[in-house]
C-alpha cells in the first residue's frame, strides 16, 4: 500500500481547492481527452505535477477530461517504457523529470528520452542541505572544511542512487574540490526519512526538496546551510550555493512529453493547451499553492534542454561512480 504523507496530501487537497475557486473555463477545448501518465507512485513530485496539470487544463476548459495514471518503479523507467511502447487509445502524455533523466542512465534503460517528443518544461524546485540544529556546522564552509578534512566522516542523508539529491551532493563535493566517490552518502527511501534520520542524528547533514525540511526550519529543529537554486526561494531567509561561495546551481525540474505514436494534430493541440495553460491565473495558483518554480520551456527548447542536461548528470554519475 502506498503511503501519501501528510504533506504531499494537504498540497494535492489546496491545490484541487485553489483551482476550483479560480474563474471557470476561459478556453475553447483543444483535444477532447489526454491520458496523462505519472512514472510514480501517488503523491510524489511527478503525480503532484500532473494532477495540477489535470485541474488546470480541465478548469481551463482546454482539455475537459484529463486521467490521471500513476505507474511506479525503476526511478521512473517503468512508466517511461509503458508510455513509449503502448499503443495509446486517446492523446497521451508523460510527466518527466530531473529524476527521469538520472533514472534512465543509472539503470541503462533501453528506452530513453530520445523516444518521446518533448512539449514543455513546467516548474521546478531546489534542493536544500540541513542539519540538526545543535550541529557544529553552522555554515557552508564549515561542511566543506569538514568534507576536505575527512570526506567519509560526513554522513549524507539522500533520495535514491541517480536521483536529483545524490547528484546535487556529487556535483557539490566535485566543485568544492572533494572526490564525489569518496563522500558518504546513504540512500532513503524519500523526503520524510532523510528529515527522520537528521532529527534522529542518525546523519551528519541532509539533503532533500526544501519543502521536506521547511516546518522543521522554521520551528528550530533544524538548520538550512544553503538552497541549490539560482535564487533564493521566496520569503526564504537561507543563501544559494552561490551566495555561499560555491558555483553550483542545480534545478529539480519537470515537464512534459507526449508519446512518439501521437498524431500530429493531437501533438499540436497538447502543445496550444499547455502555452494556455502556463500564461494561465490558475496555473499560477497552482505554482503559488506549492512553492514551485516557474520555469517554462516551450518545446523547441526543452528539447535543447533535455540533451544538455542528459549530458551534465551523465556526467555527474560517471564521477560519482555510478556509470
Amino acid at each position: 500500500m502506498t503511503r501519501i504523507t501528510r504533506r504531499a496530501f494537504a498540497v494535492l487537497m489546496a491545490g484541487a481547492l485553489s483551482v476550483a475557486s479560480l474563474a471557470p473555463a476561459q478556453a475553447d477545448a483543444l483535444l477532447p481527452s489526454l491520458e496523462l501518465l505519472a512514472p510514480s507512485s501517488p503523491g510524489s513530485g511527478y503525480d503532484q505535477l500532473a494532477r495540477a496539470v489535470q485541474g488546470v487544463l480541465q478548469a481551463r476548459g482546454t482539455v475537459p477530461a484529463v486521467e490521471v495514471t500513476n505507474v511506479a518503479g525503476g526511478g521512473g523507467t517503468v512508466g517511461l517504457a509503458q508510455f513509449v511502447t503502448s499503443r495509446p487509445r486517446k492523446p497521451s502524455a508523460l510527466i518527466v523529470g530531473f529524476a527521469l533523466v538520472g533514472g534512465v542512465l543509472s539503470t541503462k534503460s533501453a528506452v530513453t528520452l530520445e523516444d518521446v517528443t518533448p512539449i514543455a518544461r513546467l516548474m521546478g524546485d531546489v534542493d536544500a542541505i540541513v542539519v540538526p540544529a545543535k550541529s557544529d556546522i553552522e555554515t557552508l564552509d564549515d561542511l566543506i572544511a569538514k568534507l576536505k578534512s575527512d570526506p567519509g566522516a560526513v554522513s549524507w542523508a539522500g533520495g535514491s542512487i541517480g536521483g536529483v539529491d545524490h547528484i546535487t551532493a556529487g556535483l557539490f563535493a566535485k566543485t568544492v574540490g572533494v572526490d564525489p566517490t569518496a563522500i558518504n552518502y546513504v540512500v532513503h527511501a524519500g523526503g520524510g526519512e532523510v528529515l527522520a534520520s537528521v532529527l534522529g542524528g542518525h546523519a551528519t547533514v541532509g539533503i532533500s526538496g526544501y519543502e521536506e525540511f521547511r516546518a522543521q526550519v522554521e520551528n528550530g529543529d533544524l538548520r538550512a546551510l544553503a538552497v541549490s537554486g539560482e535564487e533564493r526561494i521566496d520569503g526564504v531567509d537561507v543563501p544559494t550555493f552561490k551566495e555561499a561561495g560555491v558555483d553550483l546551481a542545480v534545478q529539480n525540474w519537470r515537464g512534459i512529453v507526449a508519446n512518439p505514436k501521437a498524431k500530429d494534430a493531437d501533438r499540436e493541440a497538447l502543445k496550444a493547451a499547455i502555452d494556455d495553460m502556463v500564461k494561465s491565473p490558475e496555473w499560477a495558483e497552482a505554482l503559488k499553492t506549492r512553492g514551485w518554480i516557474d520555469s517554462y520551456q516551450p518545446a523547441e527548447e526543452f528539447d535543447a534542454f533535455l540533451q544538455s542536461e542528459t549530458d551534465r548528470i551523465g556526467q555527474a554519475l560517471k564521477d560519482a561512480g555510478v556509470l
